[in-house]
């Protein structure tokens, strides 16, 4: 029997803006098996990244249960989630998020330190390999391309072995072959480790590479497409 890695049901996200609710997800109900791929799309505004931000327990629904790794995030704190996403969680994000002090190899790094694991900097030698950037390891973020920081932060979220992969418009930064090459690497990179990738994405062609496709509008789960994935 297939376990569910990430199980949604009924989740619903209200914010109060100039004294009224504004919702902008509204009983949204999915699941995601261990190993699979998940596209989510639809127009600007339509609730697919803050879909995202609440699966990846960065964010908590107004109403609905959420469950990842088989823990209820919803009973959780701040510190508990946090916790869970730094032994369970990858994250790969438009505006790659590295930290400008630290080098391509450092940053790589950050999440073992974090963990207290002494062997961070082998490991991230050898994820930058694999990115193809093990002669730029030492350069700075602001010394290195769009699609090089992002390949960076690829390296930065496989670095877990997480059992789980959030990206948010991992291509949405980059031009039209730096994106190919992003994405040719993060579903390599995925079949590899073998994990779960849930992704936001405007690129139709970046979706067509997944399982299964959740097109949002309004808040709401319009549309659920199912098809074969492609290498």
């Amino acid at each position: 029997m297939t376990t569910s890695i990430l199980e949604a049901q009924n989740l619903t996200k209200t914010y109060r803006s100039a004294g009224k609710d504004l919702t902008v997800l509204d009983n949204v109900s999915f699941s995601v098996v261990q190993g699979a791929s998940l596209a989510i799309i639809g127009p600007s505004g339509s609730g697919k990244t803050t879909l995202l931000g609440l699966c990846a327990g960065l964010d908590t629904a107004t109403s609905g249960t959420l469950s990842l790794m088989g823990f209820n995030l919803n009973a959780m704190d701040e510190d508990d989630r946090a916790y869970l996403r730094n032994q369970y969680v990858g994250f790969v994000f438009q505006n790659f998020q590295l930290l400008s002090t630290l080098t391509a190899q450092e940053n790589v790094m950050v999440p073992l330190e974090l963990r207290g694991e002494r062997d961070a900097g082998a490991r991230a030698t050898e994820l930058l390999e694999r990115v193809g950037l093990a002669d730029r390891s030492h350069h700075y973020p602001t010394q290195l391309s769009g699609g090089e920081q992002q390949r960076v932060a690829m390296a930065r979220a496989f670095i877990t072995n997480p059992k789980i992969l959030f990206a948010d418009e991992p291509t949405g930064n980059l031009d039209e072959e730096n994106a190919l090459h992003i994405t040719d690497l993060l579903f390599g990179m995925n079949r590899e480790h073998g994990t779960t990738l849930v992704l936001v994405t405007h690129n139709l062609e970046l979706a067509q590479r997944t399982q299964r496709i959740l097109r949002m509008r309004g808040g709401r789960l319009e549309e659920e497409i199912h098809q074969m994935q492609r290498a």
